[in-house]
C-alpha cells in the first residue's frame, strides 16, 4: 500500500494562489496514474487533475483549466493552483494507482488517498 500525505492548503483571497504537494512512501510503483480530487461540504468528491506517473500526460477538469498545473517529480506530486475562486474551496485529496487508466475522473479508480489538506478562499 502507499501512504500518501498532502499538505499546502490555506486561507488565501480570491484571485490568488496555492501550490499542494503531496508526498507518496512506502510500496511505491513505478506506474501508473496519480490524481487530485476535491470536496465541498455536501458536495461529491470531484475530480481536479490528474498526471501519468512518467508525466507523459496530464489531465484537468474544465472547471480548472488554464489556473491549475499538476506536475510529479519521483515521489512527489504538485498542483500550482493560480487565479483561485472562492468556488475551488474544498479540502483536496490526492491519489494514487499502479496502473494507467482512462477512468481517471472516478475516485473508485484510485486505491491510495491521503488524509486531505484544506483550501479556503475567500471573496
Amino acid at each position: 500500500q502507499v501512504q500518501l500525505v498532502e499538505s499546502g492548503g490555506g486561507l488565501v483571497e480570491a484571485g490568488g494562489s496555492l501550490r499542494l504537494s503531496c508526498v507518496a512512501s512506502g510500496r511505491t510503483f513505478s506506474r501508473g496514474t496519480m490524481a487530485w480530487f476535491r470536496q465541498a461540504p455536501g458536495k461529491e468528491r470531484g475530480f481536479v487533475a490528474a498526471v501519468t506517473w512518467n508525466s507523459d500526460r496530464t489531465y484537468y477538469a474544465d472547471s480548472v483549466k488554464g489556473r491549475f498545473t499538476i506536475s510529479r517529480d519521483n515521489t512527489k506530486m504538485y498542483l500550482q493552483m493560480n487565479s483561485l475562486k472562492p468556488e475551488d474551496t474544498a479540502v483536496y485529496y490526492c491519489a494514487a494507482t499502479p496502473v494507467y487508466t482512462s477512468s481517471y475522473q472516478l475516485p473508485k479508480t484510485f486505491n491510495s488517498w491521503g488524509q486531505g489538506t484544506q483550501v479556503t478562499v475567500s471573496s
